[in-house]
């Protein structure tokens, strides 16, 4: 599933004031980073995900990886920091980006 041009707006609108949920650092894509990938998706739906090599072509590297082996989408990469996008089957209203900040 593509998402059109407005649901990239809508979500980028409501990843702006979120934080950084997952940090890839100097170990890259440990299995412990993909197990907290997997829990945080499944809570959050929408996260975004902080990156810390200095080299722009290991960064979408990673951020490729994340989103391959995780089945997410990438709604937006700038600099460092890349938001994604993975529907839950039943996603919790309490914790999910997309239900509590829906406008």
């Amino acid at each position: 599933m593509n998402l059109s041009p407005e649901q990239r707006r809508e979500y980028r609108g409501i990843a702006h004031h979120l934080k950084p949920v997952i940090i890839v650092g100097d170990k890259g894509l440990t299995e412990g980073l993909q197990e907290e990938l997997e829990r945080a998706l499944n809570d959050h739906e929408l996260i975004k995900i902080k990156i810390a090599s200095p080299d722009r072509e290991q960064r979408q590297e990673a951020v490729d990886a994340l989103c391959q082996n995780s089945g997410a989408q990438l709604v937006q990469n700038i600099g460092k920091t890349a938001v994604i996008l993975r529907r839950a089957a039943k996603p919790n209203p309490k914790l999910s980006n997309l239900q509590r900040f829906k406008g």
